[in-house]
């Protein structure tokens, strides 16, 4: 059985494979989404979890920021075929050459995804989660508000729900 930890608790648990969290957003973003994208790469890495994102620009780069200046690690599936195209943030490169098919990736390497505003490419990530059955968490919804799904307040909402639902989802019927 798997040690599971309350909700308040952070960092990772000894002996379990770190959560991985998937951040989706636009790789265009103003200053407040970029800032709360920052905050949730952070409280991604303070959790002990893994970030994973498209690796370009926008929200992206912010959460990847967040995660790096918190000491933990980003992995970046990229569209191209070059790891130079990541933004400088990514701890982990790894070019597709898939475009927009990347974001399967995206959604597919995920225990949870938390969507931070976006457009159409966060859309298809969101949709591909829930096709996978991989949890989502909206954050400041855009496209996204009347999908019905779950809706934070904050980034450390956001992060402390898509926790709870990622190891939910590796184990079906622990309380949580």
């Amino acid at each position: 059985m798997s040690r599971m930890r309350e909700r308040h608790e952070v960092g990772p648990v000894p002996g379990e494979t770190p959560l991985r969290i998937a951040v989706s957003g636009s790789g265009i973003c103003d200053t407040a989404i970029a800032t709360e994208a920052e905050a949730v790469g952070r409280a991604i890495a303070e959790a002990g979890a893994i970030l994973i994102t498209g690796g370009r620009t926008g929200v992206m780069e912010a959460a990847c920021r967040g995660a790096s200046r918190a000491g933990g690690i980003s992995v970046g599936f990229l569209p191209g075929g070059e790891g130079e195209e990541a933004n400088p943030w990514v701890t982990v490169p790894i070019p597709t050459g898939m475009g927009q098919g990347r974001n399967f990736l995206v959604a597919r390497a995920a225990d949870a995804l938390i969507a931070v505003s976006g457009e159409w490419g966060t859309l298809s990530e969101v949709a591909l989660a829930r096709k996978l059955e991989i949890p989502v968490v909206l954050l400041r919804p855009t496209l996204t508000a009347s999908l019905g799904l779950p809706i934070a307040e904050t980034a450390q909402e956001a992060v402390q729900m898509a926790l709870r639902l990622g190891r939910s989802r590796r184990a079906p019927g622990v309380a949580q």
